[in-house]
């Protein structure tokens, strides 16, 4: 197909996002590397699809010929599916659907890099990370994360994608409660003042008393 079979790209990208993750993340203990082969795992099944081979345009191609037969689907634009499904008129690039995802992927990594830099900082010193990002939501990274896998979402949805999203929510979930735990022991009193008072994920939701994370 047109447009595809760029492997050189699939590994360029893949690489990048997967040693960029890697580099934050820094997975330790067996919990820690399942999530992160599952998060490696989303990157080279979405750069797959959006460079080598489009599977998903493949399987859903007798659908889209006859429900979109003016869309040429060998083409490498095509697969900006939510371009196409919602009826969208120019390019993919300018719409504000693009954009959006665009502002994700970038505001994702953002969010990684100067939560890495609080986190680091605490840490050297021997305190809690409460400041900055971390005065917001009590799990900045895990927050980066799933905005950058909804903003590809966004941009190039994919079977695989799709299905793997919500099991890497769940899984950075779980990862996220067992952190606290260890910090509650390594912390104690410090940590619970700040996990009342911090939401777990979302900014502006107000913990509720006697809880800890899932809010």
């Amino acid at each position: 197909m047109g447009g595809y079979g760029n492997w050189p790209a699939v590994i360029f990208f893949s690489a990048f996002f997967i040693i960029f993750a890697m580099s934050f993340a820094r997975p330790a203990t067996t919990r820690d590397w399942r999530s992160f082969g599952a998060f490696t795992a989303f990157i080279v099944a979405l750069f797959v699809e959006m460079y080598g081979f489009p599977l998903t345009l493949y399987l859903l191609s007798g659908w889209l010929a006859s429900r979109f037969p003016e869309v040429d689907f060998s083409s490498h634009e095509s697969g900006h599916l939510w371009h196409t499904l919602l009826n969208l008129k120019g390019m993919p690039h300018s719409h504000p659907v693009y954009l959006l995802a665009s502002l994700l992927i970038l505001g994702s990594l953002g969010i990684v890099l100067f939560a890495w830099i609080e986190l680091h900082a605490a840490q050297t010193e021997g305190k809690l990370a409460t400041t900055g990002l971390y005065a917001l939501v009590r799990h900045p990274q895990y927050d980066a994360f799933i905005l950058l896998m909804l903003g590809y979402l966004l941009t190039w949805p994919t079977f695989l994608t799709l299905l793997m999203f919500p099991i890497l929510v769940i899984a950075y979930v779980r990862l996220a409660r067992r952190e606290e735990r260890e910090a509650r022991e390594q912390f104690g009193q410090a940590y619970e003042r700040y996990a009342a008072a911090t939401p777990a994920f979302i900014p502006g939701l107000r913990p509720r008393p006697g809880t800890s994370i899932g809010h």
